[in-house]
């Protein structure tokens, strides 16, 4: 995986042009990362065994986002992909570029943090001090070190194994899923019957919390310049690998749900999968979930950090950030790469895995729910479907607001943390677009 040092955008470089598989691989590469490792245990403690049901629900509200997503990458055909649709679509609103643009990169930033926390909670789950919160969150910042090294100074050969590391953890995670359902301690009528107080309104808040679970999607649009009749493949790539990944999730969670016991989960919930497998399955189906789980963030971290550096660099080159952000070194952000990561592993330390999940879900919801608005801005151009475009801007909407009526409810401090960060982005946004 290299990048189109002309657009600065993330793409795979190809002898020929991208085919459906390659952009379904590619998708697949970006959503399945750390998210269903970590969903799993918080969505098992608030809902139960409703959980399948919760992801599903995720999913639909990614389909519902991607809608908008594909109809705008097939209209502009532009690898900057959200931030250059909204940027189109309102060019005389800077503050709204800058806005779209902060939003965009912090989103990164929060699933970046995500992946680094998810890797760390798994690669110390063996260890005593494997529930020591200080522990996990100084391993998730040297993951994020050796990540931002490795972008600096071995783009090429981290790109190699790309292709590789996606295919094996799907592989695995297929493995992991088929071996936990068939080593079933329950069944799904006696989970409901002790889930059977579980309120709609709560898989539904989890259900909006999955949601980042699904984000990644957007890659393919980033390869628009490379891929065969994009009219045709854009959609097909990403309706696909979204099906794929609701399959791939639900089958995982309903083999967790039935082999591993409830207190387990919640109780181990930053690895609980490991944790669950090594006393149903044995030690080796231990360090097969472990292996996944450092196989399926260790690509995601290297995905985030590629794409998200060289995105904020060409926001800067627009003058939304710090100029200094936009400077390369040998053609590579070295200090947007250096932003980046301090800015995750300060996230990191801000907040719990509970924090940086649902800040990573507001975000993407919320940046899904301006992308809606801009393809309902202009549906008669891009050949939309009114009914699907409200559709989505109301599902996305009432996502966002779950979380944060949940957050009311329960973590009142927790949505203080989360609102001051959504005030400094929009302090900072509109500071770099005053002057346009």
């Amino acid at each position: 995986m290299i990048f189109n040092n002309s657009n600065n955008i993330i793409h795979r470089k190809r002898n020929k042009e991208l085919g459906t598989i390659e952009l379904i691989a590619i998708a697949l590469g970006g959503m399945v990362g750390g998210g269903i490792f970590t969903i799993l245990g918080i969505s098992v403690s608030m809902i139960g065994a409703y959980t399948p049901l919760a992801i599903g629900l995720g999913g639909v509200i990614a389909l519902l986002a991607a809608y908008s997503y594909i109809k705008l990458g097939v209209y502009y055909k532009d690898e900057g992909a959200t931030y250059s649709f909204y940027k189109k679509t309102f060019p005389n609103s800077p503050f709204a570029s800058s806005l779209i643009g902060w939003c965009v990169i912090f989103g990164y930033i929060s699933t970046l943090a995500l992946y680094a926390y998810t890797f760390s909670s798994y690669a110390i789950s063996n260890f005593t001090f494997a529930d020591s919160e200080w522990v996990r969150k100084l391993v998730a910042g040297a993951v994020i070190f050796t990540f931002t090294l490795i972008n600096i100074w071995s783009v090429k050969g981290m790109g190699k194994i790309e292709d590789i590391m996606v295919y094996t953890k799907l592989l695995i995670l297929v493995v992991i899923s088929f071996v936990l359902i068939n080593s079933s301690q329950t069944t799904l009528p006696v989970l409901f019957q002790d889930s059977s107080e579980t309120s709609v309104l709560s898989i539904l808040v989890v259900a909006s919390l999955t949601f980042v679970a699904f984000e990644g999607f957007q890659l393919v649009i980033n390869a628009v310049n490379e891929m065969e009749n994009p009219e045709k493949n854009i959609p097909k790539a990403i309706y696909s690998a979204i099906f794929i990944a609701i399959l791939i999730y639900i089958v995982i969670s309903l083999g967790a749900i039935l082999a591993i016991p409830f207190d387990e989960i919640v109780d181990k919930k930053e690895y609980a999968l490991a944790s669950g497998a090594d006393h149903v399955i044995g030690h080796w189906g231990n360090n097969l979930v472990i292996l996944g789980a450092l196989l399926a963030t260790s690509s995601a971290i290297s995905g985030t950090v590629f794409g998200a550096s060289r995105q904020m660099a060409v926001i800067a080159q627009d003058g939304y950030f710090p100029s200094i952000l936009a400077k390369r070194i040998n053609q590579i952000p070295v200090f947007s790469i250096i932003c980046m990561s301090i800015l995750a592993f300060v996230l990191v330390l801000v907040g719990g895995l509970e924090l940086i999940l649902e800040f990573g879900s507001i975000t993407f919801l919320l940046v899904s729910l301006l992308m809606a608005f801009a393809n309902y801005k202009i549906r008669d151009l891009t050949n939309s479907s009114q009914i699907l475009t409200i559709l989505a801007i109301l599902g996305l909407m009432s996502g966002t607001l779950l979380i944060l009526y949940y957050e009311f409810n329960n973590k009142v401090e927790q949505m203080i943390v989360i609102g001051g960060l959504y005030i400094l982005l929009a302090v900072g946004s509109w500071i770099y677009s005053r002057d346009k």
